[in-house]
C-alpha cells in the first residue's frame, strides 16, 4: 500500500529513478508520480516499463519519462540524465535504485563477474550523482538517495560481490555528503530487508524460508516494495533538510 502522507515540496520536483520499471523502483516511480514530481526513470528492460509508464498514466494522467539504458554504459547514463534534465529540469531529487543480487559462489568468481557485478551495484551510483551535481546546485540544493541493503550487514554467504558493492554504497554516500553538503545537496542511503518483489518470488523465495525471516522481524509482515516508498519520499523532501550522510534500515525490525 502506498503511503498516504503528502510533501507539498516534491510536487513539480524533477525526480530521477535508476532501475525504475520494476520491483522496487517500480513503487518509486509509482511514489513519485503520486507526489505530483516530474518523474524520469531509467531501466534496461522496455516492456515493463513501458507497462508501467502506461498505468500510472491512465491512473493518474501524468506519464513518468521511461529513459532505456545499461548503466553499465557511463555514456549512455549521462545521456539519459540529460534528457531527463531537458524533459523537466534540473534533477532535484536522484535516486539510485538500480541493482543486481544474482547468488554466487566464491570459487566462480571471475575478474569479469566482480566487475560487472560493480558495473551495475556500485559504479553508476557515483556517476549519476556526479551527473546531476552541477543542476541540484543551480537549483540551490537537492537530494540524493544511494540504496544499498542489509545483506552486507549480515554475513550473508552467497554473493560477496554484490554485497561488497552495497558496503561500498554507504561510503560513498557518506563522502558524497561529505562533499556535496555546502551546496546544501543532502546525500543519504537506504538499507531495505528482505523485500518481497516478483523477482525474489521466481527465484528464491520459499514457503518455510519466508516463515522463517518474518518470525525474525519484529513487525510479523511480509515486506513489500511499497513499504520502502515512505522513507525515500521523507528523504527527498524537506521534511529532512538537516538529515544527511546517514543510512536508514527498513527491515521490519530483523536487525
Amino acid at each position: 500500500m502506498m503511503p498516504s502522507a503528502r510533501f507539498a515540496d516534491l510536487e513539480g520536483a524533477s525526480v530521477l529513478i535508476t532501475g525504475g520499471g520494476s520491483g522496487i523502483g517500480a513503487a518509486l516511480t509509482e511514489g513519485f508520480a503520486r507526489q505530483g514530481a516530474k518523474v524520469a526513470f531509467i531501466d534496461i528492460a522496455k516492456r515493463p516499463s513501458t507497462a508501467l509508464a502506461d498505468r500510472i498514466e491512465n491512473q493518474l494522467g501524468r506519464r513518468p519519462l521511461y529513459l532505456k539504458a545499461d548503466l553499465r554504459d557511463i555514456e549512455a547514463l549521462r545521456a539519459a540524465v540529460a534528457k531527463a534534465v531537458e524533459a523537466h529540469g534540473d534533477v532535484t531529487v536522484l535516486v539510485n535504485n538500480a541493482a543486481l543480487d544474482d547468488r554466487h559462489a566464491v570459487e566462480d568468481v571471475t575478474v569479469e563477474f566482480w566487475d560487472n557485478n560493480h558495473a551495475v551495484n556500485l559504479r553508476p551510483h557515483f556517476f549519476a550523482a556526479q551527473a546531476v551535481a552541477p543542476g541540484m546546485k543551480r537549483a540551490g540544493g537537492g537530494s540524493i538517495i544511494n540504496f544499498t541493503s542489509t545483506s552486507f550487514l549480515m554475513n550473508f554467504p552467497d554473493m560477496p560481490a554484490y554485497t561488497a558493492a552495497k558496503a561500498g554504497v554507504v561510503g560513498l554516500t557518506k563522502g558524497l555528503a561529505g562533499k556535496l553538503g555546502a551546496d546544501s545537496i543532502r546525500v543519504n542511503a537506504v538499507a531495505p530487508g528482505w523485500v518481497i518483489t516478483e523477482r525474489q518470488r521466481e527465484l528464491w523465495v520459499t514457503e518455510e524460508g519466508l516463515a522463517a525471516h518474518v518470525a525474525k522481524q519484529c513487525i510479523k509482515d511480509v515486506m513489500q516494495a511499497d513499504d520502502i516508498v515512505g522513507t525515500v519520499l521523507f528523504l527527498a523532501s524537506d521534511g529532512s533538510r538537516m538529515l544527511t550522510a546517514q543510512t536508514l534500515i527498513v527491515d521490519g525490525g530483523y536487525l
